[in-house]
C-alpha cells in the first residue's frame, strides 16, 4: 500500500466510522469481547499452571535409613545424592525431626498416648528427602535409589524390603502428573478455540459492514479502481477495530489485575497463587494486540473477496 493510497485508506475508513458509528462500533465491541475472553482465558490458565507448579513442586522422594547406619555413612549418602543429576535439594531428617513432624500432623494428646504405648521410644526411622529439579521424573529417581548398593546396605528394612524404604505416593503422584498434563492440554486447545470463534465472529461483522457498502464498492470497480485501492479502507476500518477493541479488552483486564487480584489474594482463596509476573502479562497483551491485528487483516480480506472477483 503506497502512501498515498494509505492516506486515503485512512480518511475513508474514519469517514466510515463516523456515518456507521453503529456498525463501527458493533465490531469493536465484538473484538473487544472476544479479545477480553482471551486474555482472560490465557491468564487464569498461567495462574493454574503456577498452582499446579507449586503442587509438582511438592513431589519428594524419602529414603529411610535404618537406626544402626553411623551418622558419618548416612550424611555420606545424603552428600551422595546430592551430586546426582536432577537433584535440587537433599534434606537429612533425624528420628526426632521425624516425630516432631508426626506431631504437628496429630493433637498433642494422640501423640502423646502413641508415644506412651510405645515406651516413650520413637519408632520413626532417619530419612533423606529428595526434590528434584524435574519431578515428573520421579520414578528415574526412584529406581536409582532402589538399585544403588550403598542405599541398599543402610536402607531402614533391608534390601529385600527396600521398595517399603522408598516413600513418594506412586498412585497419587502418577494422578496429579496425568491431571497436570490434561489442564495444561485444554487450556491450550481452549485459547485456540476461543480464537477461531472470534476470528469467525469479528468476520461476519467486517462482512455486513461490507456488505452495506456494496454499491460503493461496485462504483469503484466501474471507474477502474484496482482491488487494491478498494481493499485499503476497509482493511484499514478492521485493523483500526481491531486495535481500538484489543486495547480496551487489555485495559479491562489492567483494572482487574490492579483492583481484583490484590482483594483475591487477600480473601478466603489467599492459598491460591494468583501471582503472575508482569512479564507474563505484557506477553498476554502483545499476543493479544497480534491476534487483533491478524483477525482484523484476514477478516477484511477474506470477506471482501467475493466482492472483488472480476
Amino acid at each position: 500500500m503506497t502512501p498515498s493510497n494509505l492516506g486515503y485508506s485512512l480518511r475513508e475508513a474514519g469517514k466510515h466510522f463516523r456515518r456507521n458509528w453503529s456498525t463501527s462500533f458493533g465490531g469493536i465491541i465484538t473484538i473487544f469481547l472476544s479479545l477480553f475472553i482471551i486474555g482472560l482465558f490465557a491468564i487464569g490458565s498461567i495462574m493454574v499452571s503456577n498452582i499446579l507448579g507449586n503442587v509438582e513442586d511438592q513431589v519428594t522422594v524419602q529414603a529411610f535409613v535404618d537406626d544402626s547406619v553411623a551418622d558419618e555413612d548416612f550424611q555420606a549418602f545424603a552428600d551422595k545424592v546430592s551430586a546426582w543429576d536432577n537433584v535440587k535439594s537433599v534434606r537429612t531428617v533425624s528420628k526426632e525431626e521425624a516425630w516432631a513432624d508426626y506431631s504437628n500432623n496429630m493433637s498433642n494428646n494422640d501423640a502423646e498416648d502413641v508415644m506412651s504405648g510405645l515406651d516413650n521410644e520413637n519408632p520413626l526411622p532417619r530419612s533423606v528427602v529428595i526434590e528434584m529439579d524435574n519431578p515428573e521424573q520421579v520414578q528415574e529417581m526412584v529406581d536409582r535409589l532402589s538399585a544403588d548398593e550403598d542405599f541398599q546396605e543402610i536402607c531402614d528394612g533391608g534390601s529385600e524390603n527396600i521398595a517399603d524404604d522408598i516413600l513418594y505416593g506412586q498412585q497419587e503422584v502418577e494422578q496429579l502428573f496425568a491431571f497436570t498434563t490434561y489442564v495444561r492440554i485444554a487450556a491450550v486447545v481452549l485459547v485456540a478455540l476461543l480464537t477461531f470463534v472470534a476470528f469467525i465472529f469479528i468476520n461476519n461483522t467486517i462482512r455486513l459492514s461490507i456488505t452495506a457498502r456494496r454499491r460503493e464498492i461496485g462504483i469503484m470497480r466501474l471507474v477502474g479502481a484496482s482491488n487494491g485501492f478498494i481493499r485499503g479502507p476497509f482493511v484499514t476500518e478492521g485493523v483500526l477495530q481491531a486495535v481500538i477493541g484489543a486495547l480496551l479488552a487489555i485495559g479491562v483486564l489492567e483494572l482487574l489485575r490492579i483492583f481484583a487480584l490484590p482483594r483475591l489474594a487477600e480473601s478466603s482463596l489467599s492459598f491460591l497463587n494468583f501471582n503472575v509476573p508482569i512479564h507474563m502479562y505484557l506477553i498476554t497483551y502483545g499476543a493479544m494486540i497480534l491476534i487483533g491485528l491478524v483477525i482484523g487483516l484476514f477478516g477484511s480480506a477474506i470477506a471482501m473477496r467475493r466482492y472483488l472477483k472480476i
